[in-house]
């Protein structure tokens, strides 16, 4: 029982829980975590340090192309940082997911 976690962040916690509820209301993801965190990163020559909202996104392995398409039309940022990787999943936990999405 495969399930697809994608990971992706915001520059608040008001846009971390956003996306969380555009992505649960539209079915694309069955749970949404957010955390902050402190990301240390380059961008446009310049090393930047700044607290961000990491968003973890539990969907079905089919959504992935959906879910790409969401946030790099949803996000804040000019480049989105959206990872994904499939992980197995005890029976019970992937039946919920298929049931709520």
């Amino acid at each position: 029982m495969e399930v697809l976690v994608m990971i992706t962040t915001e520059s608040s916690k008001a846009n971390a829980l956003r996306m969380a509820k555009l992505l649960i209301q539209n079915k694309l993801a069955a749970c949404v975590s957010i955390k902050q965190i402190f990301s240390v990163y380059e961008w446009d020559d310049d090393i930047e340090e700044t607290k961000e909202f990491e968003i973890t996104i539990k969907s079905k392995l089919e959504f992935k192309d959906y879910l790409i398409e969401f946030l790099n039309k949803n996000s804040t940022y000019d480049t989105p940082q959206i990872i994904y990787k499939k992980y197995d999943s005890e029976m019970k936990y992937y039946d919920w997911l298929n049931k709520t999405i």
